[in-house]
């Protein structure tokens, strides 16, 4: 089932999310929900807070990349629990944008190397580190997990050069080609 994705300016989305149990109830279908959902947007990743849930949980998928980098083909992802235990190596901007706040690309420095601990699907624990591209993609989603959004890390100049296209997305101004949940009217 493809659900909709919360936008900019969703109180759900600057929650920390919380650690989910063993028997957290439908896992699997939620899951495979995420994944329904990353693909009809087009996306890489995407978050639980993305889709209205406090729980810790993201999915990665960046075979759609597969032509830039074949390690790509096969990187198809689930993190749950996720907690990133190391950022190191150099730090390099590069252009990031994010289903949630559409049609907004900024340069985002991050570290290009990350140790992250988490389960998979089944629910197997993992210690693993990762570099370049595939460390971009994990923290940003899991900045979702943290409450924290890409624009979030862009210098004050670049947010008020953004901030119109920004209040239009908090006014539900903004087209998309994939299910949105606007920010609720007060």
């Amino acid at each position: 089932m493809i659900l909709p994705i919360y936008l900019y300016g969703h109180p759900v989305l600057r929650k920390v999310t919380k650690n989910i149990s063993p028997d957290y109830p439908g896992l699997k279908p939620l899951l495979d929900n995420m994944f329904e959902t990353l693909y009809n947007a087009d996306g890489i990743g995407l978050a639980a807070p993305q889709i209205g849930l406090e729980d810790r949980i993201l999915v990665v998928d960046l075979s759609p990349l597969a032509d830039q980098d074949p390690s790509f083909k096969d990187f198809r992802r689930v993190f749950i629990n996720a907690h990133i235990i190391e950022k190191d190596g150099p730090e390099e901007s590069v252009e990031e944008g994010c289903l949630s706040i559409p049609n907004i690309h900024e340069k985002v420095p991050r570290k290009n190397r990350i140790r992250i601990q988490y389960s998979d699907e089944n629910l197997q624990p993992h210690d693993e580190v990762f570099e370049g591209y595939k460390a971009r993609v994990i923290q940003h989603e899991y900045d979702h997990l943290e409450g924290i959004m890409f624009v979030d890390h862009i210098s004050g100049i670049r947010k008020q050069m953004i901030r119109s296209k920004l209040d239009k997305i908090l006014k539900g101004d903004v087209r998309c080609s994939y299910k949105v949940k606007p920010v609720p009217k007060k």
